[in-house]
């Protein structure tokens, strides 16, 4: 059981982190790295030894956040009390992971067809410095019309990020250099609560869509309390 418990949690490593493990102490560079917590690994180490979807069912806070978002509204938890809510941290001009996840998301809202309307996916930028608002909601638009982009100040985005365990790091531009270019590191993983906005699953990089529409559908059809 150890040995299967320490290969969960380099995995979820792997989902948690995208970028290099040591932090810089000054500037703008932030790192929240936080561990799996035991509870959920003995809860994971009774399923396969590598689950595609985590259940984190207990082991996250419920849903809770007050941010940005566009035309100058500010955005709560209150604006997705009912949905399911797909929660996931990135930036709008990330090469990859934020692109193809933003679009397996999209094809699973997709998938699900009148259920869809259930479901809201809520991408929040890790990078307030060059994603403002409106330009985020732009670049979550093009995925999915009601998909919510949502920023904040660096402390507030900070503070989330700590309550859900998810990692980032900002890399200040070097002296001279073009302070709109620098690089972002960031969780690849999507955090997923019900209607009553617990925590309930982590969809990671390798989940597939058929999974993760099945996974949303049993919570769609769970009788709302």
């Amino acid at each position: 059981m150890a040995g299967l418990a320490s290969a969960l949690a380099r995995r979820l490593r792997r989902i948690g982190v995208q970028g290099p493990a040591r932090p810089a102490a000054t500037g703008r560079r932030r790192w929240l790295r936080v561990a799996a917590a035991s509870a959920l690994l003995a809860t994971a180490g009774a399923q396969a030894a590598a689950p595609a979807l985590y259940d984190i069912t207990g082991h996250l806070p419920d849903l809770r956040f007050s941010l940005a978002g566009a035309e100058g509204r500010t955005v709560t938890q209150a604006d997705v009390k009912g949905k399911i809510a797909l929660l996931f941290f990135g930036y709008a001009s990330c090469p990859d992971v934020c692109p193809t996840t933003m679009a397996q998301l999209s094809d699973v809202v997709n998938r699900l067809g009148s259920q869809g309307a259930d479901v809201r996916i809520l991408f929040v930028s890790v990078d307030p410095h060059r994603d403002t608002p409106d330009a985020l909601q732009a670049y979550v638009n093009a995925f999915n019309r009601e998909a919510i982009g949502l920023t904040g100040t660096e402390r507030q985005i900070a503070d989330l990020a700590r309550r859900y365990r998810v990692s980032y790091q900002i890399d200040k531009p070097r002296p001279g250099a073009d302070p709109e270019v620098y690089n972002v590191t960031h969780s690849r993983g999507v955090y997923v609560f019900d209607r009553r906005g617990a925590a309930r699953l982590l969809l990671s990089d390798s989940s597939s869509s058929e999974r993760i529409v099945e996974a949303l559908q049993r919570l769609i059809r769970e009788p709302q309390r």
